[in-house]
């Protein structure tokens, strides 16, 4: 026998436990992600210096290689032999310089490659290629 009396309770779903749980899983990636970071050195307490806040900025020199070959160094026309001894000049006392070469893509890999060579006679020179994004 039957009751029809009771009427039909519509299905329903709860979400607190779903939230609960998601945050859950948020916490512990917040906790893990704090514990990710990397320490250069051991924990110490630092002296203080007047000019602690300042940063040696690498000087940035710009080579550029057109269609036809023709280097440039911050614009300037400039023959592939002598691009070493103009960028020492560049850099002067800094000890760090950042080579960016901008080459044309018809541009020959040999004289890209040539480029290269004389950016890496200079001491602490480092290298970029530019490049664009796809």
């Amino acid at each position: 026998m039957r009751l029809q009396d009771e009427p039909d309770l519509p299905a329903q779903i709860n979400i607190v436990p779903m939230i609960d749980v998601i945050f859950a899983i948020l916490t512990f990636f917040i906790m893990s992600t704090l514990f990710l970071t990397r320490s250069e050195g051991l924990p110490v307490n630092l002296p203080k210096a007047a000019t602690a806040n300042q940063q040696q900025v690498p000087e940035k020199v710009t080579i550029t290689v057109d269609e036809k070959g023709e280097v440039s160094l911050n614009r300037q026309p400039i023959l592939v032999n002598s691009l070493a001894e103009q960028i020492r000049n560049l850099a002067g006392s800094n000890s760090e310089v950042v080579v960016i070469i901008n080459a044309d893509e018809r541009v020959g890999h040999g004289k890209v490659v040539a480029v290269m060579d004389q950016v890496r006679q200079v001491k602490g020179a480092k290298l970029a290629i530019a490049t664009q994004k796809q």
